[in-house]
């Protein structure tokens, strides 16, 4: 896999954290999470990878081109997650789980709200409420996203994750119908005075992944 990235060690856990330094290809990155997907076994142990993405959008499966409001010159992937149109950049913590969904015992709504729920539960930390909407999965903070969420599930195991905005360059929002959604607006942790940069808050949000995966 590209880079691999570096592996935290997770005593007595069957989730192991994979960190990736720089900015991480979105292609390589999307083709080794279908491969670690394809090879892995009952006994392979679940994985989230935690990088950044240089700019770029990615169209879910059941994305419209009519959402990608005007060419601003960023590349825009066609990839096999659910969901519309997003942006991914620097500055943002992006969170891909490689999960087997049947040892966990986890259905596909049920692991969107737990999703949901550790990004919650990090704001909540840092005196910031959100909640998740049942209508438009995501997290909000007074109806601006600052969370997207979409899947991949294949014969019971799961890959693509969540992206969480934390300090980065909002503008290539505006190209776009953020997740299909017609003037959505976004935000991100720094616009809401949390002035933790994307080590800790990267950090932080595994553990409460961990949390709501593995004991809730």
């Amino acid at each position: 896999m590209p880079g691999t990235g570096s592996v935290e060690p997770s005593p007595g856990s069957e989730l192991r954290i994979r960190r990736y330094t720089g900015l991480a290809d979105y292609l390589s990155i999307w083709q080794a999470m279908k491969d670690f997907t394809a090879s892995r076994t009952e006994n392979t142990p679940d994985e989230i990878w935690l990088l950044q993405h240089p700019p770029v959008y990615t169209q879910g499966i059941a994305g419209k081109p009519e959402h990608l409001l005007h060419n601003n010159g960023i590349i825009v992937i066609r990839t096999d997650r659910g969901g519309q149109i997003t942006y991914h950049g620097p500055g943002q913590i992006v969170a891909y789980l490689l999960l087997d969904m049947r040892r966990l015992k986890l259905g596909v709504r049920e692991l969107v709200r737990r999703m949901e729920g550790a990004v919650v539960d990090l704001l909540r930390d840092y005196h910031i409420g959100a909640e998740g909407r049942v209508d438009a999965p995501g997290v909000y903070v007074n109806g601006a996203k600052i969370a997207a969420l979409g899947l991949k599930i294949k014969n019971g195991h799961c890959y693509h994750g969540l992206a969480l905005n934390v300090d980065m360059d909002l503008r290539p929002f505006a190209a776009i119908n953020p997740c299909g959604y017609s003037g959505l607006q976004v935000t991100q942790t720094r616009d809401l005075g949390v002035v933790d940069g994307w080590e800790k808050l990267s950090g932080e949000l595994a553990d409460k992944l961990k949390i709501r995966l593995l004991t809730i």
